[in-house]
């Protein structure tokens, strides 16, 4: 296996650049997202985090460019899951939560390994569109608290019952520093922000304010954050919480994977290349792996810190293990430049970075494309906020399938025609002139019986709904010229179809059954014997032979 997808020192500066860019922008996420999580030790679990899974993610991943780490959507399952297993196990759980997150990589290297990569992200946009907004809007109401000056809640409902209090008795000074956090991050000019990233820039500047204009404040801040190397977590698993490890640990390795993979989509696109899904998979969850090894968030492939990596630069997976590298100087000897950052600060960022989640283009216009998929993505985005992330996304993809199968067995059905006699509605046969006087003369004695288009379970239905509706010929002409697939039970109709024909001593005429639909005809005996005893190379072919049995069948019953 190639350890490196895209590796070269020949863009070796503007990797350099990329990466330090990159590191720039990913410090303030990393210690928001951290917080987020948990306000006591959470910063240095986002900047550990970043570390491991910056740097894996790209020595192992499949996306030359991509920078990955901590990220919203992924902070907001951490979240829920440290806040319920802490509550479960006081003494044990974070341990517990850490060794959730190693189970998430190992889930994302297991879908690597089995070659799922290009299968995950076949999920329906306005499932994904339902889910990433809710993550937006859960972003946004647990960053309520602290924007008044106020401890953070992981819980939105309980958020949104203290909305009315926290407006009523803001603290001043955090909610004052909170906007302008929102002012520099919304208004920073383009040309500024390309010199300093506005959350970089929104941060120190607030800090200082909060440090020399308001030293005695008394408002939240990050406070003390460790230094040095992280420690070792090592795995401990419970026997009575088993189940819920393993479906948190599910839960974080499929996002990470959807997350990381449209991120991955999103560097092709800015970077005219192409990435290796499965390879990216195996990345990710190294890093995973590795980020609850040593105490880190999980995170996955971020797309704002890729885009600044690649406008900056970057092109190579050295410019992710750059940005890795340079987060990691800062966790090893500047974790006193972060003790006195505000909490309001922070929650101010992660309000912009929730807002940019929301998918607000596909929100606006939903209705206008279709009621069906509006009412779908609003359903998902309300079971994300107020219920569960997988409940969202396990009744989102039941339902979009179950409205695709509707639409593809209506279309399905539209394609099953039985014609006895030529009229103007049968245009989809092209019958020739010849043919259409066959028909004529057999006088509704012959049924021709066309299926089109791909035939799955959802043609069956239509199959016999539609030879229902002629009970009396002699002769059965199922033609399948225009089928490139017909699943189980397709064939089990058509063969349920043979068989009555048989039973009613009418000849069967099959016509047209190449490559996998002939073989799986084939494979059920009664539909085998019409190939090999009825064969026939054409529609008219089939045609002059019925009109031969109709034409005897005539004579015989004339002379009885």
């Amino acid at each position: 296996m190639q350890l490196v997808h895209g590796l070269h020192f020949r863009n070796l500066r503007g990797d350099l650049f990329g990466g330090l860019t990159a590191a720039i922008v990913a410090l303030p996420l990393a210690l928001a997202f951290g917080v987020s999580v948990s306000p006591d030790d959470g910063a240095i679990m986002g900047l550990y985090g970043a570390v491991f899974i910056g740097f894996f993610a790209a020595l192992f991943g499949g996306t030359p460019a991509q920078i990955s780490g901590p990220t919203g959507p992924m902070t907001v399952v951490m979240a829920t899951v440290f806040g319920n297993l802490v509550n479960k196990n006081p003494e044990t759980g974070l341990a517990i939560a850490f060794t959730v997150v190693m189970l998430g990589g190992v889930f994302q290297i297991l879908f690597g390994l089995l070659r799922l990569g290009k299968y995950i992200t076949l999920m329906p946009y306005t499932v994904i569109s339902g889910f990433m907004s809710g993550i937006g809007f859960i972003i946004l109401f647990i960053q309520i608290g602290p924007f008044f000056g106020y401890p953070g809640s992981a819980n939105v409902v309980q958020s949104l019952q203290n909305l009315s209090k926290f407006i009523a008795n803001p603290n001043p000074v955090a909610t004052g520093l909170a906007i302008l956090t929102l002012i520099i991050v919304f208004g920073s000019p383009p040309k500024l922000n390309r010199i300093i990233p506005a959350p970089l820039l929104a941060l120190v500047v607030c800090t200082l304010i909060s440090v020399f204009i308001f030293p005695d404040s008394n408002i939240p801040v990050i406070g003390k954050i460790p230094t040095g190397l992280p420690k070792l977590h090592l795995p401990l698993f419970k026997l009575d919480q088993i189940q819920d490890m393993v479906g948190y640990g599910l839960m974080l390795g499929t996002l990470g994977s959807i997350d990381s993979l449209l991120t991955s989509l999103v560097a092709d696109n800015i970077t005219r290349t192409t990435h290796d899904s499965d390879k990216e998979l195996i990345g990710q969850g190294i890093g995973n792996l590795f980020a609850g090894l040593f105490g880190g968030l999980p995170g996955a492939g971020a797309t704002m810190r890729t885009v600044v990596n690649v406008r900056a630069g970057g092109k190579t997976p050295i410019s992710g293990m750059v940005h890795a590298l340079v987060l990691l100087i800062i966790v090893l000897g500047a974790g006193k430049l972060t003790e006195n950052i505000p909490n309001a600060v922070l929650a101010g960022i992660l309000i912009k970075v929730g807002i940019d989640i929301i998918d607000w283009s596909f929100l606006k216009r939903a209705h206008t494309i279709s009621i069906r998929a509006t009412a779908l993505m609003y359903c998902v985005l309300f079971l994300t906020v107020f219920v569960d992330l997988i409940t969202a996304v396990g009744v989102g993809v039941f339902c979009a399938n179950l409205l695709t199968l509707k639409r593809l067995s209506d279309l399905q059905a539209k394609e099953v025609q039985a014609v006895t006699i030529p009229n103007g509605n049968n245009h989809k046969l092209r019958l020739s002139v010849e043919e259409e006087l066959i028909l004529s003369q057999a006088n509704g004695r012959i049924l021709l019986f066309r299926l089109g288009g791909p035939m799955s379970f959802g043609a069956a239905k239509a199959i016999s709904q539609q030879m229902s509706i002629v009970e009396d010929y002699d002769v059965l002409i199922l033609e399948l010229s225009e089928v490139p697939y017909v699943g189980v039970t397709a064939t089990l109709a058509i063969e349920n179809i043979v068989k009555e024909a048989y039973e009613n001593r009418r000849t069967v005429y099959l016509v047209g059954a190449i490559g996998i639909v002939e073989d799986r005809l084939r494979r059920l005996k009664i539909l085998r014997r019409v190939l090999e005893q009825n064969p026939v190379n054409t529609r008219l072919e089939a045609l002059h032979k019925g009109m031969i049995i109709v034409s005897q069948r005539q004579i015989h019953s004339s002379k009885v």
